[in-house]
């Protein structure tokens, strides 16, 4: 999952007494149907165990392990991971359906190279190569562009006076890397550097996607300490080489619904179901992939049958750009065949804070009356764009989620709601190999995948 910013206040809230179920209200006003089948909400959030949970996430590791400690899309260990999906959720009682779709796929022919003075420094411990980087082989002057500031080249007056064929060095911070690229290559770059911010957790290089094609110069993540070693001497010169091909890559959506009694708007469940490249990705995002699947497990066994459908989703290419949730988004004939969109992504950070989404409001409610009611706190988090739910949301679907944190630094006021320790990552696995079920707080996902199933069956009419 991409870096997001998170709010300050905290939601301690009262119990948000009567919120209605998401499609059973009609427009006049009309209050919820009753619970059907005697499956209420707190019930659906008893059927779901840790121990289910960690069953799940044991066989995404296990299929990870037989792909060189990876599920990204591509690799046997994302395929293997849809092939689980799939036979969780038959043998649940569902008939799943395959999306198929393309999405480019860039692969390095070499390791990167970022030579300063007669200085090598080490790929991947130093620096790394955004996906969708351009390819080259360029010696020029580093030149810094508001390398101190909050959004160094998130605009293209940032950019004024830069001398053409430089190679640009931006902070990370403030807006999207395919922004701060593009700026680069507009203004002239021939390459573009983005360092890491240095706090906790944000001290190796930068690893990211620049989201899509359409950069052509070389693009690096480095680390924080080469990022500043390079700002304390602007017009150094550095070379740097950049190898990598493009190709389109046949990849898979994973789609199952538990029927409701009535044709209604369905509430939708979702989570990406590929890692990075340089991780199993068990917190990200298997954490999310088994609150999804246990939820549709669990309503199922119940026998559940609300008002309106439960659909369950595994994305494909989220850490590539969105792009699996992308292509389901626009392939709906009728966007208003969805009542709303809940997004799970990172459910179990080992210094985790309890976040809820702030999208739309009655989602958002619905959530935090469910923490409130069980003495649990919850903060406001702002996703701006970065997760799943974000193609949904452009068409207009209400949306919400939740989520435990990246590897932005936990504040003090979390310390304090939430114990762990502030001035530390929320998850300092986050994007690497040491992302495995070690690394799952498992009582906080089972807190999180509680209130999925729970809220998803009160939005749906139960």
């Amino acid at each position: 999952m991409p870096r997001v910013a998170i709010a300050a206040a905290a939601v301690l809230g009262l119990l948000v007494a009567g919120v209605a179920a998401w499609s059973a209200r009609s427009d006049d006003g009309d209050e919820p149907t009753g619970t059907a089948a005697g499956v209420t909400p707190d019930r659906a959030a008893q059927a779901v165990t840790e121990r289910g949970l960690v069953g799940h996430l044991r066989e995404l590791q296990a299929v990870a392990g037989e792909s060189g400690d990876t599920r990204a899309v591509g690799t046997r260990g994302f395929d293997g991971s849809v092939d689980y999906v799939l036979r969780a959720l038959r043998d649940g009682g569902y008939d799943p359906e395959l999306q198929h779709f393309t999405v480019q796929v860039s692969r390095e022919l070499r390791p990167p190279t970022l030579e300063v003075r007669s200085d090598s420094f080490g790929s991947g411990r130093d620096y790394v190569t955004l996906e969708y980087s351009g390819s080259g082989n360029v010696s020029a002057a580093v030149v810094p562009v508001d390398a101190e500031g909050e959004s160094s080249g998130c605009e293209a007056s940032d950019f004024d006076g830069f001398p053409e064929g430089s190679i640009a060095l931006m902070r990370r911070g403030g807006c999207f890397f395919f922004v701060k690229a593009q700026n680069a290559e507009a203004a002239g770059a021939a390459a573009a550097l983005v360092f890491n911010e240095g706090g906790p957790g944000r001290e190796g290089p930068v690893s990211a996607t620049l989201g899509e094609p359409g950069i052509d110069i070389p693009v690096l993540g480095l680390s924080h300490s080469l990022g500043d070693e390079l700002t304390g001497t602007p017009g150094i010169g550095a070379r740097v080489s950049v190898e990598v091909e493009s190709s389109e890559q046949r990849t898979t959506n994973v789609v199952a619904e538990l029927p409701g009694r009535s044709d209604g708007p369905v509430v939708l469940l979702g989570a990406h179901l590929d890692s990075v490249a340089g991780g199993p990705g068990i917190n990200d995002n298997g954490s999310g992939v088994a609150a999804v699947l246990e939820a549709a497990h669990q309503l199922e066994r119940l026998g559940a049958t609300p008002e309106v459908g439960i659909r369950f989703a595994f994305w494909s290419a989220e850490e590539l750009g969105l792009h699996g949730s992308r292509a389901y988004a626009e392939s709906l004939e009728d966007p208003g065949e969805i009542g709303a969109v809940l997004n799970f992504d990172m459910l179990g950070s080992p210094n985790f804070a309890r976040l809820v989404y702030a999208g739309d409001p009655e989602i958002e409610d619905a959530f935090t009356a469910w923490f409130a009611a069980r003495g649990l706190p919850t903060e406001e988090v702002a996703l701006a764009g970065r997760s799943d739910h974000a193609p949904f949301e452009e068409l207009g679907i209400p949306t919400g989620g939740l989520f435990t944190g990246a590897d932005e630094p936990k504040t003090a006021a979390e310390e304090r709601l939430f114990g762990g320790e502030a001035d530390e990552p929320h998850d300092a696995c986050y994007h690497v190999a040491c992302d495995t079920l070690a690394n799952v707080d498992t009582r906080v996902l089972e807190q999180m995948a509680d209130a999925a199933a729970a809220v998803a069956l009160e939005l749906a009419g139960a």
